[in-house]
């Protein structure tokens, strides 16, 4: 990572703590969160499309055109054509730069928000494109009491967050605006996400946690046709695809579902902000379990995922689940209090023959009896699980639980099973844990190689698992390492008699000094 950009980075991250802490007070943090993506979103696609329209009359020879410079009159005559290309239409004088420029002195600046952002709206409306802009704005309230209690207050707010989002270096658009707006997103849901608690944040999946899902479904490949995630949140683990293979390389694009209506909304901006054109992503809103989207789709050669662990479901006592033909094959479902196991077979039907599924998972499910050893029995028999390994714990924000990942193919070469021990490839930061990219690397490495280590990697054959009754925990055929010191008992016990009879030379020293005193006393 050059040094410019990391820089670059830091400056960009010093000024969004700066928004965040000049406005908040009123705005809760997880809330205040939406305010500051959605201004960027808003920032973002005004400049997108200015860039994309100047670009063409740049090239066409006029090099001193500027949309935003030109009357709406002059500009709607383009409107028909940018829809079709870029999927959204947005007029000069409802750019971000135009509005933030008159914001201070607008009475009405939070109806002249409103206003844009339906506009924006309306103009992907019969396009290819609704679907990825309907109610992107929904969680920028500008008429919210969060603001402020009267409209001046709530302006107020809104002018110091166009400016602040407005001053943000985010570059020039032909060198780095898409690493800033992307990088802007991902810091801003890093910060919340710590602090968040149980407001959103606990699922939030840390950069170096999908760094290294990602790069183990890419293990032999340089391409993929599509990328799937069945709770997909706010999207950074699809998008860690864009980062390691180029998005030009994900052939047909970035798929998800996600049952909550904000993360849905933040999801379908972050795919926006890192530049995925609205034909190339199809996110979902629904409960991926009960109400699967994509099921028309081709299968998926990389699904990555880090599902809510331990959610209540339906389970059987829906019986249309019952039949379902992604649980069905199990003979068995998901106990109700522990959708995990479903999620885990959701993923298994929709990846493709020659397609590898990631996933993280809460311990439990891989010892637990009942219906979950019913699955894992489905699953070892028929020789899906390629790997388990065992991460850190304290890698995730809100919870200090040592996760797993559970590794899925369809199509091995041989009925065995790898277990890998990653639980001691972190480096401790404040009270969390973090994975570097050497602890990455080693665990891809290791995973690749297949080859045996003691304490760290072993393969074993499935007939083993059953015999273990289909236990899938890594600590059951991999020992820990004894890292305490090795004691010689021999020459322990010579130092003990040695201290003892030096104890007893002591104790007749001072017997004798004590003696020699009353002799003396006397």
């Amino acid at each position: 990572m050059n040094n410019k950009k990391e820089q670059e980075r830091a400056e960009l991250h010093r000024t969004i703590w700066g928004i965040a802490n000049d406005l908040r007070g009123s705005v809760d943090g997880w809330d205040f969160k939406q305010y500051v993506l959605g201004m960027l979103f808003y920032r973002y696609i005004s400049e997108n499309l200015t860039q994309y329209i100047n670009q063409a009359e740049w090239d066409a020879g006029d090099t001193s055109f500027d949309y935003s410079k030109i009357t709406d009159e002059q500009a709607e005559q383009a409107r028909e054509d940018l829809v079709d290309t870029k999927g959204f239409y947005i007029l000069p004088s409802e750019l971000f730069c135009n509005v933030k420029n008159k914001a201070a002195s607008d009475e009405n600046l939070n109806e002249t928000l409103e206003r844009i952002f339906k506009n924006i709206e309306a103009s992907a409306q019969g396009t290819n494109n609704e679907d990825n802009f309907k109610g992107l704005f929904d969680d920028l309230d500008v008429n919210s009491n969060k603001l402020g209690g009267t409209v001046a207050k709530r302006n107020e707010k809104l002018v110091k967050l166009m400016n602040g989002i407005g001053n943000l270096k985010l570059g020039d658009y032909r060198e780095n605006t898409i690493d800033a707006f992307g990088d802007a997103y991902e810091y801003l849901m890093g910060m919340y996400a710590s602090n968040a608690g149980k407001s959103g944040g606990e699922y939030y999946t840390p950069q170096e946690v999908s760094e290294l899902l990602t790069r183990l479904t890419l293990v032999g490949k340089t391409e993929v046709n599509k990328v799937y995630d069945p709770a997909c949140g706010s999207g950074s683990l699809l998008l860690k695809f864009a980062k390691i293979l180029g998005k030009e390389n994900v052939r047909q694009g970035f798929y998800g579902q996600e049952i909550n209506i904000t993360t849905y909304n933040l999801c379908r901006i972050n795919m926006f902000l890192h530049d995925i054109d609205y034909d190339r992503f199809n996110i979902g809103h629904g409960d991926t379990l009960s109400d699967p989207l994509h099921w028309d789709e081709e299968p998926f050669e990389a699904i990555v995922s880090n599902p809510p662990y331990s959610i209540k479901w339906d389970g059987d006592a829906n019986p249309i689940l019952i039949n379902d033909p992604r649980f069905s094959p199990a003979g068995v479902l998901a106990p109700k209090s522990k959708a995990d196991l479903a999620f885990i077979m959701h993923s298994l039907s929709w990846l493709a023959t020659n397609g590898t599924a990631a996933i993280v998972c809460f311990p439990g499910i891989f010892y637990r009896g009942g219906a979950e050893q019913k699955i894992r029995k489905y699953l070892v028999d028929n020789n899906y699980v390629d790997c388990i390994i065992q991460l850190p714990p304290n890698l995730f924000f809100g919870t200090s639980i040592a996760t797993c990942i559970m590794v899925l193919k369809k199509s091995k070469k041989d009925n065995k099973t790898m277990f890998i021990d990653a639980s001691r490839e972190f480096v401790k930061i404040t009270n969390s844990n973090k994975l570097t990219d050497a602890n990455i690397e080693k665990i891809v490495s290791a995973f690749a190689d297949k080859k045996e280590e003691d304490y760290f990697l072993k393969v074993v054959s499935n007939d083993e698992i059953a015999a273990q009754d289909y236990n899938l925990s890594v600590s059951t055929y991999l020992e820990q390492e004894d890292t305490r010191e090795v004691i010689d008992i021999t020459k322990l016990n010579k130092e003990i008699e040695k201290i003892i009879l030096r104890g007893d030379e002591l104790r007749k020293d001072i017997a004798a000094i004590i003696a020699e005193i009353e002799g003396e006393s006397k």
